[in-house]
């Protein structure tokens, strides 16, 4: 029979990465890595494949079917708190504008201005988009009066994979649904 994954070129087949609990590396962005990466890693012993594409490679000796899902051997730790980004700001903030709750055109602000002491810190920044930073300028939102939806904080990398959960990627395989989203219901 057919298969949508026999067609599929092994660039277009990322190996989901579980830790060695068999939960996600991270949500945001999606612990992938390439199918170059994932082989090396099963020929090295260092990942478990839980499950695969029905696309395989081949070498002149050997033939072996990409892997879709696969499990560390050994767990690696997460840190507490992430790393101060852009990207780890907009996630944050839901990709969201912190004045207008607009989606589009994001950049950050410093709350208090940096000319009035403000520093770049987790607690200071949040996601603006460019018309509500202009219009801000160099005052802090109640100078401008402009209240925050919500007041900036320094989020812990658990805090941010829960947001990372409401922004799915474009490109998820059948075989990741199961290891992705188990706060779901079971059924009986």
């Amino acid at each position: 029979m057919f298969h949508p994954d026999l067609i599929r070129h092994p660039d277009s087949c990322p190996a989901l990465v579980l830790n060695a609990d068999y939960t996600p590396l991270s949500y945001y962005p999606l612990s992938v890595w390439p199918w170059q990466t994932a082989i090396k890693a099963v020929f090295l012993d260092r990942v478990d494949i839980v499950a695969h594409y029905e696309r395989a490679v081949r070498s002149p000796t050997a033939e072996i079917k990409l892997p879709s899902v696969i499990a560390l051997k050994q767990y690696v730790r997460p840190s507490a708190f992430p790393a101060f980004t852009r990207f780890n700001l907009f996630l944050r903030d839901r990709f969201a504008c912190q004045y207008c709750g607009i989606g589009r055109d994001l950049t950050f602000d410093h709350v208090v201005p940096r000319a009035q002491g403000g520093r770049t810190t987790w607690e200071n920044v949040v996601t603006a988009c460019a018309p509500c930073n202009l219009k801000k300028g160099g005052r802090t939102p109640k100078q401008a009066q402009m209240p925050l939806y919500v007041e900036p904080i320094r989020p812990t990398n658990w805090h941010l994979q829960e947001h990372g959960r409401a922004f799915p990627p474009n490109y998820l395989h059948d075989t990741w649904h199961d290891w992705l989203y188990w706060d779901v219901e079971l059924e009986a």
